[in-house]
């Protein structure tokens, strides 16, 4: 077979001071989540993070169908699904609802639990696997030639001053966020505009529960948006028109209750803001992810403004994507060029995400109250229709993204591979997801198409597994759960 495969291999832990195969900038979700996949592959990978503590800052709330699968293709689903509620439902304007429950997935919703659970749950397993953390470590310029890239690193000292380094490795992924200094390293353009200015987040408590969670409503001034987290605290994120306060300027609880009353008629009764913060939304993305051996990941590649909470779950899935493609590079098993199709694959998946939370942004923001109200008027009748919300569904969760296959190939090529169930067998996976968890590809054969071999890979590092139904199609499915190739008749 043509497509490149690697075998998943134990990893001694490195030392902080042995080299690294991988340098990731950033441990937000998407470094930790590229970081933890690299390391169980064996690869030496070190993550350096400006932040010298832990922080409990969070914006990114919903994690999606798609996530919690490829979560689950590594084990760590259940864990983070009892940090918050699951919602099946989700309103958008007026009465109108988008139905999550019919998703063609193990997660048929989206799950509501804020960004540190998620952090956290991610950094476990990339220290399990054997990756080091260095935190305080500020990346002040980078310089790569024909075998790695050098960065200059500034971290934070005992004494005084701090001190300045280097750190040298194969490749480094900049997933360093929004003002990414692996980015402005690179002298990379990030084309775009600033959408939103002064949007109030806070954590709160409520005194009355808001009917239909989570709930949402804009009006002529404004707009307000109340999640619950499932611990008592409700994420409410409000936006003023006209309000022009920077990033830095405190929220103020009373302002934040007072574009509620406005959005809702009611405040609910908002008290003890644990956390409060002011933003301004971006619609940006980077004409490419990669440039020789530094390649750019979650939002130092793309930004989105929160609708649709597609941000944080477009990064992870391009962690998912390019980890597999660099364990692979870096063990010999596949050509550098296989790192372009990183690009080749994720920039247009960006690209669409901007333009699915920027139309809902803007429909967010109309002014007019007849607008408003066909808006709203709209998002009833398309509720309606079985094939339009399922539609909807499908692109928001992350479901429906598929990756361009070439000419003539089977119609399953590049698509989301469902997670099938599996021949029983003592000891072996009884689902595909659970068959994924080994980080190889894994063939797919059909039921009555023989027994797949004792041992748990072959030579190539494929896991060979039989599925359950009925149906005669062979596949072969990548470790980031999209079909490799397929075959109808074995």
């Amino acid at each position: 077979m043509s497509s490149p495969l690697f075998p998943r291999t134990a990893s001694t832990p490195p030392s902080a001071s042995a080299p690294a195969d991988v340098i990731v900038v950033g441990a937000g979700p998407t470094g930790l989540l590229l970081a933890g996949d690299l390391a169980a592959a064996g690869v030496r990978v070190t993550v350096v993070e400006k932040r010298a503590r832990e922080s409990n800052l969070t914006r990114a709330f919903a994690v999606h169908a798609r996530t919690l699968e490829a979560f689950d293709a590594r084990g760590i689903a259940e864990p983070l699904l009892s940090t918050g509620p699951f919602l099946d439902t989700l309103r958008i304007f007026g009465r109108g609802r988008i139905d999550l429950s019919r998703l063609p997935s193990r997660f048929p919703g989206v799950l509501m639990t804020p960004q540190y659970e998620t952090e956290r749950v991610l950094e476990e397993r990339a220290l399990k696997a054997g990756a080091v953390l260095q935190r305080g470590a500020e990346v002040l310029g980078l310089r790569q030639d024909a075998d790695g890239v050098e960065l200059d690193v500034r971290t934070e000292g005992d004494g005084a001053e701090n001190a300045t380094g280097t750190l040298r490795a194969a490749y480094v992924v900049g997933a360093d966020g929004v003002r990414s200094a692996v980015r402005k390293a690179l002298g990379m353009p990030f084309p775009g505009r600033s959408v939103l200015r002064s949007v109030m987040l806070a954590d709160v408590r409520l005194e009355t529960v808001p009917d239909g969670l989570p709930a949402f409503n804009s009006g002529r001034d404004g707009f307000a948006f109340l999640v619950p987290f499932g611990d008592g605290y409700y994420r409410a994120i409000a936006w003023r028109r006209g309000c022009e306060l920077p990033s830095g300027a405190p929220v103020e609880l009373d302002e934040l209750k007072a574009v509620t009353r406005a959005a809702f008629g009611t405040d609910y009764g908002m008290h003890d803001a644990r956390w409060t913060s002011r933003f301004h939304s971006d619609e940006r993305q980077v004409p490419r992810y990669r440039e020789g051996r530094v390649l750019l990941a979650g939002d130092a590649a793309h930004v989105h403004s929160p609708a649709g909470g597609l941000g944080m779950n477009a990064g992870l899935q391009d962690a998912a994507n390019l980890g597999w493609k660099l364990a692979a590079v870096l063990k010999g098993t596949a050509p550098d060029s296989l790192l372009d199709s990183y690009h080749d694959e994720r920039h247009p998946v960006g690209r669409l995400v901007l333009r699915l939370s920027g139309t809902l942004l803007r429909s967010v923001l109309l002014a007019s109250p007849v607008a408003r109200g066909l808006r709203d008027a709209a998002a009833l009748a398309a509720g309606a229709l079985p094939f339009a919300t399922d539609r909807g569904a499908l692109m928001m969760s992350g479901i429906g993204i598929d990756y361009p296959a070439p000419p003539g190939s089977h119609p399953l090529t590049g698509r989301r591979a469902p997670d099938l169930p599996l021949a029983e067998r003592p000891g072996e996976p009884s689902r595909l997801y659970e068959a994924l968890r080994a980080g190889t590809y894994v063939r797919v054969l059909p039921r009555g198409g023989g027994a797949p071999p004792h041992a748990p890979h072959d030579k190539a590092g494929v896991t060979t597994v039989t599925r359950a139904d009925a149906r005669p199609t062979t596949l072969l499915v990548r470790p980031d759960g999209y079909v490799a190739e397929a075959a109808d008749h074995g």
